[in-house]
C-alpha cells in the first residue's frame, strides 16, 4: 500500500511511503463524488495510490487505464476547464509496430479525452481521429478495477475484515461489479459503453476499428457508483456537462465579480472562484462547501466556517448555509466516543462503511475545540454583512446553546480559559485547527498533556462572546448583552496575564494540563490579532516576530519558526506554511492598521499562486526558505484543492482594502485602503447589500493612495471613505 495512516498517541495521521507519481493530478467534484485522475485522464495504482473515483466515502473505481494497442499514449496537453466542470486531455500515439514490417509513426493520431462527473456518473467521451494519409486499423483497449475501499482504507487505515465482492457480471456492453460491505449495504460499480466494444471481459473492454484519412470516431463511457437500491441517475455525456456547466455558473453568479490591474493576479482569484464553487455541495439548509480533496471531501465545521468568513463580504448565501446546517447538526447531548456535548459545533461527519461500522469516529465527530466559538463569531459577522435579523433570530437559540457549552463543557476546570481533552478512544488527541499529535509542545519539545488551552481559541472564545453581546443587543436581549461583555473583558484581562511572555516577544502558544505555559512562538498567536483580543503593543510585537526572517519563509508565515525545537520544513503543522493561517493572520495585521505586513502576507501568497500548477493554491507548502527563481517546495499529500486555501485571496482582498459592509445601515465602506505595486486598480462589480447593488473602482495613485470611484450604485446604498 503506498499510503499509510497510523497512529501515534492515538491521533491519525497519513504517512507516505511513496513519492507522489505526478504532483499535476486531475480533480473532479460534484456533490458528494470525486475524481482524482493522473494528466492522462488515467486512474492508476500508483505514487500514493490514491486516484480514483469516489462516491460517499468508498472509492467505486481503483484504476481505468487506457492503451492504444498494448501502449500508453503521449501526452500533448491536460487541464480542467476553467469551471472546473470538464477535464480535457490530448493525447497521441508513440511509434507502433503492428508488424516487423507496419510502423505507424508516433503523431499519427490524435486522441482527445473529456470527462465530467455528474450525480454519482463518470461520462467519458473518447474522440480518435486519423491524421495518416492511409487507412489505419485499431484497436483502442481499457483496463479497470474497482476495490470498494473506504476513503480511510485508501489513506492506509488497516482493517482485520472487509466485505467481499460478488461474480462479476458482464452483458453485451456493461460490467457489473458489485460488493456487500460488513455494513450491509450492497455498492456497486456500472462500467457502460454507448457502443457495443469488440471485446469486454470483467476487467477490460476493448474497441477495434478501421479509420480512414482523416476519419475520426467517437466513443462514450459511463462509470455509475451505486448504493443499496438507489436508481441509477443516468444522462448522456452533454446533458451532463450542461447541468454541470449551468450548477457552476449559478454559484459563481452569487459572487461579486472581481477584476484586477494584473492578469496573473486575476486567474488566482479566477481559480479560487471555480474551486470554491466546484467544492460547494447543496443541502437543505443551503450551501455548505467541504473541506478538500482527496482526504477531506466532506463538511468539517472549522473549515466551512472559516471559508464562510474569508469569502462573507463578496457571497453571503454561502455563511447562512454553513450557519444552517452546523445548527441542525449541533451536539444535543453527551457522547464521549463522538467527543460530543450540548452545544458543541461539528468537526466532521463522513459516509461510508467504516463510519457506518464506528471503525472511525468520524460519522459525526465533534472532536474541535474552535468550531463552536467560530460558529458565533460568523452568525455575527453574517449579521453585519446582511442586517438578516430574522435569520439570526431562528438561530439565536444554537448560539445561546454554543455559549453554554463555552462556559460549562470548554472551560473543563473553570479556571476561564477554553481548553480540550480528547474523550473519544480513537478520536484526535489534539483538537485545535494544528490537529496532528506532536503540534502543541513545551521550548524543549516535550509534548504537552491536556486539558490544553491553545492562545488563538481564547481569541476566538473573547470575539465569539463580544459578538454574541452585540446579536443579543439586537435582538433586545439588554440584560444578557452586558453579561457577555463582561465575561468577554475579564477573559481578555485574564489572557494578557498567562499568555503573554515578554521573553517571547509573544503569546504562548497554550497552557498544558498542569498550566504550565507552552513557551513556543507559533503562528497560533497572530489569530489573537484576527480576533483582536490583545492590545497595540502586544499586536506591534507579535507582527514583527512572525515577518522576521525565522518565520516569514518569503512564502508565508510558517507554523513554527526555524528556531523551534521540533521545527521541520516538511511537518504537517511544524514549520510549514498554510495559506488559510497566512490569510487569517493579515487580516488581523490590518485591523490594527499594519498595512505594509498586510501586503508582504499577500505579495507571497501571489507569487505562490503563479508557480503552481493551475494557479490552485494548495492546502499548505512546505517552509523551505524561498530560493531565487524557483517556485514553493510543494507538501507530498497537501490537498488541493483545499477550500480555505481557495479563499485566502477573499480576506486578503478585504484585509488590503479595509472594506466592511454594514448590512443594516446598507452601508458598504473602505477604511484606510491600500493596494500594493502589483495592484494598480482592483474592479468590484454588483457587491450586493439584500437586492441592492454597486460597482466600485479602487485605483492605486501615484502617491501611492488610493482613490475610489463609485461607477454604479443603486439606492439606498450607501459607500464611505474612511482615511
Amino acid at each position: 500500500m503506498a499510503g499509510h495512516v497510523i497512529q501515534i498517541g492515538s491521533a491519525h495521521y497519513i504517512l507516505a511511503t511513496s513519492a507522489l507519481a505526478d504532483d499535476r493530478t486531475r480533480v473532479l467534484k460534484h456533490g458528494d463524488s470525486f475524481g482524482l485522475f493522473n494528466r492522462y485522464g488515467d486512474i492508476q495504482p500508483v505514487g500514493l495510490g490514491e486516484q480514483g473515483l469516489y462516491h460517499e466515502g468508498t472509492r467505486f473505481l481503483s484504476r481505468f487505464e487506457l492503451f492504444l494497442g498494448t501502449a500508453h499514449p503521449f501526452l500533448l496537453s491536460s487541464t480542467v476547464r476553467q469551471d472546473n466542470t470538464l477535464l480535457a486531455v490530448d493525447l497521441t500515439n508513440p511509434d507502433i509496430y503492428l508488424d516487423e514490417l507496419t510502423l505507424i509513426p508516433r503523431g499519427s493520431l490524435h486522441l482527445s479525452r473529456a470527462k465530467v462527473l455528474w450525480n454519482g456518473c463518470c461520462y467519458e467521451r473518447i474522440r480518435l481521429t486519423n491524421y495518416t494519409r492511409d487507412p489505419l486499423a485499431l484497436a483502442l483497449s481499457i483496463q479497470f478495477e474497482a476495490d470498494f475501499r473506504d476513503i480511510f482504507e485508501v489513506r492506509g487505515e488497516k482493517r482485520s475484515q472487509r466485505g467481499k465482492q460478488s461474480a462479476r457480471v458482464v452483458n453485451q456492453d456493461t460490467v457489473i461489479i458489485e460488493y456487500l460491505g460488513l455494513d450491509g449495504i450492497v455498492r456497486t460499480t456500472h462500467i457502460s459503453s454507448s457502443s457495443h466494444p469488440s471485446a469486454l471481459t470483467d476487467s477490460s473492454l476493448t474497441f477495434e476499428t478501421v479509420l480512414a484519412p482523416r476519419e475520426e470516431t467517437v466513443y462514450e463511457l459511463l462509470v455509475a457508483c451505486k448504493i443499496g437500491e438507489t436508481p441509477l441517475p443516468i444522462t448522456t455525456f452533454s446533458t451532463a456537462q450542461a447541468s454541470a456547466s449551468r450548477t457552476m455558473e449559478s454559484r459563481k453568479a452569487q459572487f461579486c465579480s472581481i477584476y484586477t490591474g494584473n492578469e496573473q493576479f486575476n486567474d488566482w482569484v479566477n481559480r479560487s472562484l471555480e474551486d470554491l464553487s466546484m467544492m460547494i455541495t447543496d443541502f437543505p439548509q443551503g450551501p455548505v462547501p467541504y473541506a478538500g480533496v482527496p482526504w477531506y471531501s466532506t463538511v468539517f465545521g472549522r473549515d466551512s466556517i472559516i471559508t464562510a468568513l474569508q469569502c462573507l463580504w463578496a457571497n453571503p448565501s454561502i455563511a447562512r448555509g454553513v450557519l444552517a446546517y452546523l445548527a441542525a447538526n449541533q451536539a444535543q447531548e453527551t457522547n464521549p466516543e463522538q467527543d460530543a456535548e450540548p452545544g458543541k459545533i461539528l468537526h466532521e461527519t463522513r459516509r461510508g462503511e467504516m463510519a457506518a461500522l464506528h471503525e472511525i469516529p468520524f460519522a459525526r465527530y465533534y472532536g474541535s475545540i474552535d468550531s463552536t466559538p467560530l460558529f458565533i463569531m460568523l452568525a455575527s459577522a453574517y449579521y453585519e454583512r446582511t442586517g438578516d435579523k430574522a435569520f439570526i433570530a431562528s438561530l439565536w437559540p444554537h448560539i445561546e446553546l454554543a455559549l453554554t457549552w463555552i462556559n460549562q463543557y470548554g472551560d473543563q476546570d473553570r479556571d476561564g480559559f477554553v481548553e480540550y481533552l480528547r474523550h473519544s478512544s480513537h478520536g484526535l488527541v489534539q483538537q485545535g485547527w494544528k490537529d496532528s499529535f506532536d503540534s502543541v509542545f513545551h521550548a524543549d519539545g516535550t509534548l504537552a498533556q491536556g486539558p490544553i488551552a491553545l492562545c488563538e481559541v481564547q481569541g476566538y472564545v473573547f470575539a465569539a462572546k463580544m459578538a454574541a453581546s452585540n446579536l443579543a443587543t439586537i435582538l433586545g436581549y439588554s440584560e444578557k448583552a452586558g453579561d457577555l461583555f463582561q465575561q468577554a473583558q475579564q477573559l481578555r484581562e485574564q489572557f494578557h496575564q498567562r499568555f503573554w511572555s515578554d521573553k517571547l516577544g509573544m503569546f504562548v502558544l497554550a497552557l498544558d494540563g498542569d498550566k504550565r505555559p507552552c513557551r513556543v512562538r507559533s503562528s497560533n498567536a497572530g489569530h489573537c490579532l484576527f480576533t483582536e483580543i490583545t492590545t497595540a503593543e502586544y499586536a506591534a510585537s507579535v507582527a514583527e516576530h512572525l515577518l522576521s526572517d525565522d518565520f516569514f519563509s518569503g512564502w508565508g508565515i510558517r507554523t513554527i519558526p526555524r528556531s523551534e525545537v521540533r521545527y521541520n520544513p516538511m511537518s504537517y503543522h511544524n514549520g510549514s506554511v498554510w495559506p488559510h493561517d497566512n490569510a487569517l493572520i493579515a487580516y488581523g495585521f490590518s485591523r490594527y492598521g499594519f498595512a505594509a505586513r498586510t501586503h508582504q502576507i499577500l505579495a507571497g501568497l501571489f507569487d505562490m499562486s503563479i508557480h503552481v500548477d493551475l494557479h490552485r493554491i494548495p492546502e499548505l507548502v512546505c517552509g523551505f526558505n524561498r530560493r531565487p527563481g524557483e517556485g514553493p517546495i510543494l507538501y507530498p499529500v497537501a490537498c488541493a484543492p483545499q477550500t480555505w486555501a481557495a479563499g485566502a485571496v477573499f480576506l486578503l482582498l478585504q484585509a488590503c482594502l479595509g472594506l466592511s459592509i454594514q448590512g443594516a445601515d446598507n452601508e458598504i465602506r473602505f477604511t484606510n485602503p491600500y493596494l500594493p505595486e502589483f495592484l494598480p486598480f482592483v474592479q468590484i462589480k454588483n457587491l450586493a447589500i439584500g437586492k441592492a447593488s454597486a460597482d466600485l473602482m479602487m485605483v492605486r495613485t501615484a502617491e501611492e493612495d488610493v482613490s475610489i470611484n463609485v461607477t454604479r450604485k443603486d439606492d439606498p446604498l450607501n459607500v464611505v471613505i474612511v482615511k
